[in-house]
């Protein structure tokens, strides 16, 4: 397949010793959606900006659809669409307005007409900007990313603070770009998003890539595919995570503001034995799921921590 992004040995420095990129290779097929996941200050945002042509890397080659950023800046700027965790337009022009605007920034732009069928901005094309729901303004950020017509779409966090039926909106967006060859970088604090939107993940913490591949495949590495979670009422005081850890088919055990969560092989023979260590130390359930192990799952076993912690 035709690589879009790539980058190796990429090092990037501030101030001559904080390394916010050590090292790291990356490749991006071309027409697929790629999902580059980390907690903040790992470097994904750096990474992304070096990509975009935005910061110049200290160290290591970049190639972005074959070309480079120093020798051909204004092509690739053409071929590029960039919508931000928040995007500031000018409040007083209409939505129309706003993308007639960015299309003349291009030689070979999209139809302003069909963008805006295609974001479903139609009702909304001679509405100020100023006006939009959160939603709406959203939706009209990644319309100003498209309407250069590009070969690669990078989105940042695009769904950020968006309720259930403006996500996926923009979910079907992305998955009409991808349909026309469109590659989609893709940063996301949602795992969800994640693991319905990307062909595949790579997960970055302290500058390097600790791991990559398609959501199944990542989450299929983990020892556990299964996860019980649950919380216990007692009357003696905490219950020591060993004695979980203890339980059939337990592979780990994490324990975060009351709630245990296990990774197990077999649920159906770890619950059991789980309901016999509660009633045996003369505690309550106060709460018991189950459920399939997800890449959120993948993340904090690999790092530690949640996305969504500093």
């Amino acid at each position: 397949m035709e690589t879009a992004v790539h980058c190796r040995g990429l090092v990037k420095t501030y101030e001559g010793n904080v390394e916010a990129v050590r090292g790291l290779d990356l490749d991006i097929e071309a027409g697929e959606c790629f999902g580059l996941l980390g907690p903040n200050g790992a470097g994904k945002t750096t990474t992304i900006e070096i990509l975009e042509g935005l910061l110049a890397p200290t160290a290591g080659d970049v190639e972005v659809l074959g070309m480079t950023w120093k020798g051909h800046e204004r092509e690739l700027r053409e071929r590029l669409g960039i919508s931000l965790q928040e995007t500031r337009l000018s409040e007083k022009l209409t939505v129309r307005e706003t993308l007639h605007l960015f299309a003349s920034f291009y030689k070979h732009p999209a139809s302003v007409p069909e963008i805006l069928d295609e974001l479903s901005l139609n009702e909304k094309a001679d509405t100020r900007v100023g006006t939009l729901s959160g939603g709406q303004k959203q939706r009209l950020a990644v319309a100003t990313a498209l309407v250069g017509n590009p070969s690669i779409l990078f989105l940042d966090e695009p769904t950020t603070g968006l309720d259930p039926q403006s996500r996926r909106q923009l979910w079907d967006i992305v998955r009409q770009f991808q349909r026309r060859r469109g590659t989609v970088l893709l940063t996301t604090h949602y795992m969800d998003e994640a693991e319905r939107l990307c062909d595949r993940v790579a997960i970055i913490d302290h500058g390097k890539i600790i791991a990559q591949g398609t959501p199944a495949e990542l989450i299929a590495g983990l020892s556990g595919h299964h996860v019980v979670e649950f919380a216990i009422q007692s009357n003696n005081g905490g219950v020591s995570d060993e004695i979980w850890a203890r339980l059939p088919g337990v592979q780990s055990v994490r324990s975060e503001d009351g709630l245990y969560c296990l990774r197990v092989d077999e649920p159906h023979h770890t619950i059991p034995a789980l309901l016999s260590a509660v009633q045996t130390r003369g505690a309550q359930l106060a709460h018991l799921t189950t459920r399939q192990a997800s890449l959120e799952d993948v993340f904090v076993h690999l790092t530690g921590r949640h996305l969504r912690e500093n």
